[in-house]
């Protein structure tokens, strides 16, 4: 028992230092509607991670406007209806039905991009591979996701896997995420995992996707950027614009000049 305490306390640093990363407020989820859907030639949908909130993404949201994309969230809900607790394949579902009624209101809508930031770019996964996600988007970005699983998640069953079965999906040892990477990503959609050696919650090596001879597959490695990091790094902003580009057969306009604040 004494040689698993040092791992314990370990896990329990990240599992602290992750929670501490999240916007929890009450108002989290009360994001003020931007974006004109009537015209929207390339929508960006922006999907958060494990017991997060929208709030995550504003600094990633504004450089997107910025440059000309049409942001958008959804509300993942959860425990307490307010975080992201619920399975995966539950969750992309709903973001199924949720893009669905959006093509249906405003049919003129350009092809989809995703963003999905830890366990938000599991659920990108699932509806592009699963649920037909391939026949709306374009680009799937995900960052920080942990593709092969999490060791993190085994303290997170001990502590919160009695009421988030996402926390037993996202083992390194999960049924489901064995599923999950059978079967190639559609060759329509541009897919690109974004990760960093230095990230505490998501390892390397599980972030990392099987390209397996997928030509529109792709990995990039961003050094010193922790999870929450990835999210407001100006370095890994470049990368995520380059990609959305590429997947609208564009090339990256020049980055605009940020406040250092905002790298």
């Amino acid at each position: 028992m004494k040689r698993f305490l040092p791992r314990y306390r370990r896990w329990s640093r990240r599992l602290k230092s992750l929670i501490g990363q999240l916007h929890l407020d009450a108002d989290a989820n009360r994001i003020v509607r931007r974006t004109d859907f009537a015209h929207c030639p390339k929508p960006v949908l922006l999907l958060y991670g494990f017991f997060s909130t929208r709030r995550v993404f504003e600094v990633l949201e504004q450089r997107l406007r910025r440059e000309g994309y049409a942001v958008w969230s959804i509300h993942l809900g959860g425990a307490l209806d307010r975080f992201n607790t619920h399975g995966i394949d539950a969750l992309a579902e709903k973001v199924r039905e949720k893009v669905e009624r959006m093509y249906a209101r405003y049919p003129h809508m350009g092809p989809l991009s995703i963003i999905g930031h830890s366990k938000g770019g599991l659920i990108g996964t699932y509806y592009v591979k699963r649920l037909g996600g391939d026949q709306r988007v374009r680009n799937l970005v995900t960052l920080g996701t942990p593709h092969q699983g999490c060791r993190l998640a085994y303290l997170g069953c001990a502590t919160l896997g009695w009421f988030s079965r996402s926390m037993w999906q996202l083992t390194p040892v999960s049924p489901f995420l064995r599923q999950l990477a059978t079967g190639a990503f559609p060759r329509n959609v541009r897919v690109a995992s974004l990760y960093s050696p230095t990230d505490e919650v998501t390892p390397w090596t599980s972030a990392r996707l099987k390209v397996d001879g997928q030509p529109n597959v792709f990995n990039h490695e961003l050094p010193d950027a922790g999870h929450g990091e990835l999210l407001t790094r100006k370095s890994v902003y470049q990368v995520i614009r380059r990609e959305l580009a590429a997947g609208y057969g564009e090339h990256a306009p020049t980055l605009r000049a940020l406040p250092p604040s905002a790298s």
